[in-house]
């Protein structure tokens, strides 16, 4: 499936100061990296998690894990927005007493799930909680899993995509941040990887919030989904 860029990343309003309060910190400006997932971070966050900075341990709240967690930056930009750390955390990020290292640690930062440093592990991480979650009976969660397309390059995560599709993990949500990156790729491109195994899969403009929304909403309880999100070529 071809999808059309019609739209360049724009920070949204709540994220942007706070992203250059970040930004200030490290005293320059973040890469690519960063902004291609702007857009996912904030619509998951602002439209769909179930999730509140009052209970961010609540057993029945939806899970969101960061694999792609060199992106970091644009993810602590929305978690102050939403409440979750104090905006004042971002003026020295990454400094050496900072709580918002280079990568997530989610026993320094409220909100976040797995710390994640080497790429390719979330999404087995993700199998993993959703399957621990149906097997607490708690079936109205959500584990949402960022990753980038380079990602798909490790091994791991084909064992996981199978494991995924072969159990019917329903309540399990892959995003595919697509930047054309990856070395290998995938015959028939990302999204057959993922249909060939048994997932439902979406592929969109990755700025365009309405087609993420509709795109992270339309899984169908019977298998899990994935969405690529389609930005710049090394966006």
């Amino acid at each position: 499936m071809t999808v059309t860029i019609a739209s360049a990343p724009v920070v949204p309003g709540p994220v942007a100061p706070l992203l250059r309060r970040a930004a200030a910190a490290q005293e320059d400006d973040f890469g690519p990296n960063v902004y291609s997932t702007i857009d996912v971070l904030w619509v998951l966050y602002d439209r769909i998690l179930r999730i509140s900075p009052d209970r961010p341990d609540d057993p029945d709240r939806d899970r969101f894990l960061l694999s792609k967690g060199h992106a970091v930056a644009g993810y602590y930009a929305v978690l102050a927005a939403k409440g979750f750390i104090p905006p004042e955390w971002l003026d020295d990020a990454y400094g050496p007493a900072s709580r918002l290292g280079g990568h997530p640690d989610r026993v320094l930062v409220p909100g976040v799930e797995i710390g994640s440093g080497s790429l390719g592990h979330g999404l087995g991480l993700g199998v993993g909680t959703a399957l621990g979650l149906r097997a607490q009976g708690l079936l109205t969660p959500r584990v949402y899993v960022l990753l980038g397309d380079a990602e798909l390059d490790e091994g791991s995560n084909h064992e996981a995509i199978a494991y995924a599709g072969a159990t019917g993990l329903a309540g399990l949500t892959a995003i595919v941040v697509d930047n054309r990156s990856a070395t290998h790729g995938w015959p028939g491109g990302i999204a057959a990887r993922f249909t060939v195994n048994g997932w439902r899969a979406s592929t969109v403009d990755g700025n365009d919030h309405d087609a993420l929304y509709a795109a992270l909403t339309g899984h169908d309880h019977h298998r899990p989904h994935v969405v690529v999100a389609v930005v710049g070529e090394k966006e």
